[in-house]
């Protein structure tokens, strides 16, 4: 028995990675139109939408480490959170450790609003999840942890220049 790939194999392989591709191209749009959905039902901007997801998940943490995470200029993410502050999403506060830095924080009170305005797509993830076995979904998880990791890395290489 020949361990060698063949032809026909690797043909079918490169198209269903090419699927894989397109799909998550499509899902890319998607979640996009979601977010940009979301956003303006919360008057919030893309990007100041962006922003607060990463300080809810990341934070508190200071302006220059959002900007990096964000991909942003400082005086960029200087006049989202100036946005974000004024609307009440988040707050900045003195850190602990160092008195004259800032840490920016996600005030709890409005996640509710987000939460209710996600609720939809979220019911539908765990609709989908659910006809997924434990290893299936270990996998899933594992392959979008994966693509993740390549976005994040071909998205700082491109931010070097």
């Amino acid at each position: 028995m020949s361990t060698k790939v063949s032809a026909e194999e690797t043909r079918r392989k490169r198209r269903l990675a090419a699927g894989i591709k397109e799909s998550l191209r499509e899902l890319n749009i998607q979640l996009s139109l979601l977010n940009h959905q979301v956003g303006g039902h919360a008057r919030l901007k893309d990007v100041d939408l962006d922003c607060l997801d990463l300080i809810t998940r990341h934070g508190p943490l200071g302006p220059s480490a959002l900007a990096r995470l964000a991909g942003l200029h400082p005086a960029t993410i200087t006049g989202i959170l100036d946005r974000l502050e004024r609307d009440g999403w988040v707050a900045r506060d003195r850190d602990p450790e160092d008195r004259r830095a800032v840490l920016v924080r996600a005030l709890p009170d409005r996640a509710g609003e987000l939460f209710r305005l996600y609720a939809g797509m979220n019911g539908e993830m765990d609709d989908i999840c659910a006809g997924y076995d434990e290893a299936e979904l270990g996998l899933l998880a594992d392959f979008l942890g994966r693509v993740s990791d390549a976005s994040r890395r071909s998205s700082a290489r491109l931010a070097e220049g």
